[in-house]
């Protein structure tokens, strides 16, 4: 049996994929998903405010900052991706997220563009359904995110490495009492 140091999902191909055991692409997923949850507060609120206008504008905005995070999170996710041996449960998991990370770009790229052709002033039931289905297909699609890391251990540091931070330290080696 292998150690999980020697494993090709383990370690990047470059360095700037991230170091091992710490990839980039985790981090960067939190700005497009919590852009386009928040573009969903906005639009709920827009239709039940007299300043309407102001948070349609934001929600268009906060679609277009995840648009430019995701393009920007699923670069460093093909990293990952391509540290995974082909005609494993982990590539197949891999390519079903990759897909679905696919469609929830065209979803919330579609609702910008019908957002901007309405003029932007209010949000229209279209580009809030779109923006549903988005929220829906990134939800299935970050339970995969998760089996990678969690179930798979895609760029996770191995089990020894991990151990590091279980060991007691004494007084004497950390200066504290």
């Amino acid at each position: 049996m292998t150690t999980g140091s020697t494993l090709p999902a383990k370690s990047p191909r470059t360095a700037l994929a991230g170091p091992y055991g710490h990839p980039f692409h985790p981090i960067l997923v939190t700005v497009p998903i919590g852009a386009w949850v928040a573009s969903f507060v906005f639009d709920l609120i827009s239709k039940n405010n007299d300043r309407s206008e102001v948070f349609a504008e934001g929600a268009f905005w906060l679609i277009i900052i995840g648009l430019v995070g995701a393009v920007l999170a699923a670069i460093f996710g093909l990293l990952d991706f391509l540290t995974i041996p082909s005609k494993t449960p982990a590539a197949t998991t891999a390519l079903t997220h990759m897909a679905l990370n696919t469609l929830v770009l065209v979803l919330f790229g579609i609702s910008a563009l019908i957002r901007d052709s309405d003029g932007r002033d209010e949000v229209s039931n279209a580009a809030l359904g779109l923006s549903i289905a988005g929220l829906l297909v990134l939800g299935v699609s970050g339970f995969l995110g998760g089996k990678l890391s969690y179930s798979y251990g895609v760029r996770v540091a191995d089990e020894r490495t991990q151990a590091a931070g279980y060991h007691r330290q004494s007084a004497g080696r950390t200066g504290v009492r």
